[in-house]
């Protein structure tokens, strides 16, 4: 019994060590368990951890790995993990807007991972509440796409999607690609672009942001948590335009409220193009209170009322019914008895003086069936 517990334990020793030079699992600060090979590229050492940038909601962890491929190329692998996949892409959009500025064609995609992008020397994507960073060290050519794509297998893909603000933007596919997002802002300061007004938002980091560019123009969408937020800055905000025009200091070209929805266009060539992206904005109307809904007994009234004809209607229909089949088959029955009777009437029947027999005479005459009568005698 003994000897065949350690032959046990033998073998799955044999077997984890077998997959890790195989391309089985291998133990990573950040990651929990990745693969040691992916491809041509084989694990070689696990590199202190990078420091963050300064430039949003900081992560969880962080970690560094690096990875030896063909042509004696080398790759870091960073990666970061986010509390939450919203965190992690607004991340993404802020390396995205850095990398722009060296690369006005930097684009945000849907490929590997949930979305990223690529520059010369590194890919960058998310997934989930990740953001994983693939970069070159030594310049030497590497398939940087292999390594990239085996990270991303072994990443849960949580939501599984962009973060639906994007969505609700004008011509969103197009815009995704340069939109930089924020999720539960306190100030407007890390967006590439900045406007006097952005003063006047207070969000209390009860708020997300989107910022897309259209040719020379540039929307920024802003999402209250409630509508007391969007009220109240709405006022700011409509005051602090009308303050910038006094001035003759730049200001929005159009601007919008809709439910929790701020929207402003800056920098188009006419006010029509600017209403026009307006227009093209998808509102998603959400009301949250953050006290009692002040309408709940209307509501209430009114689901009540709703439910009470519900009933009526629906025992009027069955009374109906259940009238109609009554008074077909009593019409049917009645029909039958109807026809038995009259069918008893032209036959032979019994009295009820003493059970003699009695001849219906009525039916019975010389036309009918003359040899039957009785003749006098001679």
């Amino acid at each position: 019994m003994h000897s065949s517990r350690v032959i046990v334990l033998l073998l799955t020793l044999l077997a984890s060590v077998s997959l890790a030079f195989a391309g089985g699992p291998a133990v990573d600060p950040s990651m929990g368990v990745v693969r040691s090979t992916i491809g041509k590229f084989k694990l070689t050492q696990v590199l202190a951890a990078p420091d963050f940038p300064d430039t949003g909601t900081p992560p969880l962890s962080t970690s560094r790995s690096e990875y030896a491929g063909p042509n004696k190329s080398k790759v870091w692998v960073e990666t970061y993990r986010f509390r939450q996949d919203a965190q992690a892409y607004e991340f993404l959009s802020l390396l995205a807007a850095a990398a722009r500025t060296s690369n006005a064609n930097t684009q945000i995609a849907n490929g590997i991972g949930t979305a990223g992008f690529a520059t010369a020397n590194e890919i960058v994507f998310f997934k989930g509440s990740y953001v994983v960073i693939v970069k070159n060290v030594n310049g030497q050519p590497a398939s940087l796409n292999e390594l990239a794509l085996g990270w991303a297998e072994a990443i849960d893909k949580g939501e599984g999607d962009i973060p639906v603000l994007i969505r609700h933007l004008p011509a969103p596919d197009e815009a995704q690609k340069n939109a930089v997002y924020l999720a539960n802002f306190t100030n407007l300061d890390r967006l590439p672009f900045q406007n006097a007004v952005s003063d006047a938002v207070q969000s209390e980091g009860n708020a997300d942001a989107v910022l897309a560019t259209y040719g020379p123009s540039k929307v920024l969408l802003i999402e209250f948590h409630t509508p007391q937020l969007a009220a109240d800055n709405d006022r700011r905000i409509i005051a602090r335009i009308h303050e910038l025009w006094k001035l003759g200091q730049p200001a929005p070209t159009a601007y919008k409220r809709v439910g929790n929805y701020l929207v402003f266009v800056f920098d188009a060539p006419d006010e029509q193009t600017a209403k026009k992206l307006i227009s093209e904005v998808h509102y998603e109307q959400v009301v949250q209170w953050l006290g009692e809904n002040p309408n709940i007994f209307k509501e209430a009234e009114k689901h009540y009322i709703n439910t009470t004809l519900g009933v009526l209607v629906a025992v009027l229909k069955a009374s109906g019914y259940a009238l109609i089949a009554c008074l077909g088959i009593g019409g049917l029955i009645g029909g039958l008895l109807f026809s038995y009777r009259r069918a008893q009437q032209k036959a032979v029947t019994f009295s009820d003086a003493g059970g003699m027999l009695r001849l219906n005479l009525d039916e019975l005459t010389a036309e009918t069936d003359p040899s039957r009568l009785l003749r006098e005698r001679n």
